[in-house]
């Protein structure tokens, strides 16, 4: 039985076996003022990756709150400082804060949308995440990363554009799936 299949839980359900949950995708360094501060990924963060690179369709299997654990624990394999995975409520509207520090220091807000196959992100949710980032004196750019894919023609929406791609990122499933991969060959490689 792989991993993806052991995290599903409605499969659990159905055959009246307990839920196994992973609860150690992170490894937390303290809570800040914004939520908990991640210090390094666990190796249940690579064998998700590993199944997911066996399996792409398996993503559909995780809730949104572990995407949003796979994505603060992607920005820290991807080299940022600090990245902090804000609290499922009172996130105000950015789920990953990762951050490089030094000269030409950046902050990201990643909003991460976990979303079945035929569920776009819409031009609202875009919008959304530019007030948040307009709003905020302290980011340099938003991003939003999704299971999915964005609504058609979202790059020509007039309020949208302007934004792309210096302020705001829009991550589609299948650039999220290369960015994942290539993070997981990387640590093979160390």
């Amino acid at each position: 039985m792989s991993l993806l299949t052991l995290l599903d839980s409605r499969a659990h359900r159905n055959r009246n076996m307990p839920n196994i949950t992973i609860k150690a995708l992170l490894i937390y360094d303290n809570i800040k003022n914004e939520g908990a501060l991640i210090k390094s990924v666990a190796f249940p963060w690579f064998s998700i990756l590993n199944e997911i690179r066996k399996n792409p369709n398996g993503i559909y299997q995780f809730d949104s709150r572990t995407w949003e654990e796979i994505i603060a624990g992607a920005y820290r394999q991807a080299g940022f400082d600090e990245v902090i995975l804000t609290p499922r409520s009172g996130d105000k509207g950015r789920d990953v804060v990762a951050t490089k520090k030094g000269i030409g220091s950046i902050r990201i807000f990643d909003q991460v949308k976990a979303y079945k196959p035929g569920h776009v992100v819409t031009a609202d949710e875009v919008r959304s995440m530019i007030g948040v980032i307009t709003g905020a004196a302290n980011v340099s750019k938003g991003i939003i990363t999704t299971t999915s894919v964005f609504a058609p023609r979202i790059n020509q929406d007039e309020f949208i554009k302007p934004f792309i791609p210096f302020r705001l990122e829009l991550k589609p499933k299948d650039v999220l799936l290369v960015w994942l991969n290539e993070l997981y060959q990387e640590s093979q490689n160390k």
